[in-house]
């Protein structure tokens, strides 16, 4: 895959794409704390159907950069899901297929439900992603409480020293309690932590788990989306979801129900012997659901 570049009004875009630049576009998009080597399996099969793919690193990650010094280091979820928008934007693309996970899923069930003009079809991971700001501090039962500790970890000073100085660490730990079935080898986890020595990743970290929790104030550029991400807006494009049966941070239970977000298409699927980072540990699955839908129209 060649890496490039795109300059939108706020980032330095980095991407990694491969594929026919006539192709239909394919955006994939990987979440914290992960890289678009999550995608390494997956974008050079679709590459090989005629897709051309697009494989960005969020803000925060890899070689992608804040043009000001000025600029919020926000990682809310409508900053995120702007950068997707501005991405295609610049690269002249109408039409997308947008899929991710995690963070990415997110961005990618925001262009669905706020722009759907722009979108051919969602593929996803969890269902409906999009945060629920104004019920965040309603608690969950105990065991997943204890799931979500490193949310509330990142609520403290401490650890915003804790993620610069042991971010790889840390980034393991999580890899391996979200994924206890996936037996991934340290030349694997290597690839993607690469893209956690970018500077700007510890503040976007902090500020994306402390501003969904309600406990810091977002960039207010972006604060016109994040009111209509408020409402909970329905999806009305075609969607698969997965959900990976060992999921040990969101598991499956937590995307039951999600039908009612959604108005068109919407197919969940349970995915045994898989956890939280789907398309890195079931690239064929992805793949060919994306394509199923591709071919769907």
């Amino acid at each position: 895959m060649a890496l490039k570049t795109l300059r939108t009004a706020v980032l330095d875009i980095a991407y990694e794409e491969t594929g026919p630049s006539d192709g239909t576009a394919v955006l994939l998009m990987h979440g914290f704390p992960y890289a678009p080597q999550a995608f390494a399996e997956v974008a050079p099969e679709l590459a090989a159907s005629g897709c051309r793919v697009i494989v960005p690193y969020l803000r925060g990650y890899g070689p992608t950069r804040f043009l000001s010094a000025a600029t919020m280091r926000s990682g809310q979820q409508a900053a995120l899901a702007q950068d997707a928008l501005d991405l295609l934007d610049g690269l002249g693309i109408d039409r997308a297929l947008v899929s991710g996970y995690d963070w990415g899923g997110r961005s990618a069930t925001i262009l669905a439900a706020l722009h759907p003009e722009r979108v051919i079809g969602l593929v996803n991971a969890c269902g409906y992603a999009i945060q629920n700001i104004a019920k965040a501090l309603e608690p969950e039962d105990p065991l997943q409480e204890r799931r979500l500790w490193y949310q509330y970890y990142f609520q403290s000073e401490r650890a915003r020293v804790g993620l610069a100085r042991n971010r790889e660490a840390l980034a393991k730990l999580l890899w391996r309690l979200w994924s206890p079935s996936w037996e991934f080898d340290d030349a694997t986890f290597d690839l993607s932590a690469a893209a956690f020595a970018n500077p700007d990743f510890v503040d976007v970290v902090i500020h994306s788990y402390r501003h969904r929790f309600g406990a810091v104030a977002g960039d207010p550029a972006y604060q016109a989306m994040e009111d209509r991400l408020a409402a909970l807006p329905k999806i009305g494009v075609p969607t698969i979801t997965f959900h990976g049966a060992d999921d040990d941070v969101a598991p499956p239970s937590s995307s039951e129900g999600h039908e009612r977000h959604f108005t068109s298409r919407y197919d969940r699927r349970v995915v045994s012997g898989v956890g939280h980072n789907i398309p890195q540990e079931a690239p064929r699955i992805c793949a060919a659901a994306i394509l199923e839908m591709l071919a769907a129209g």
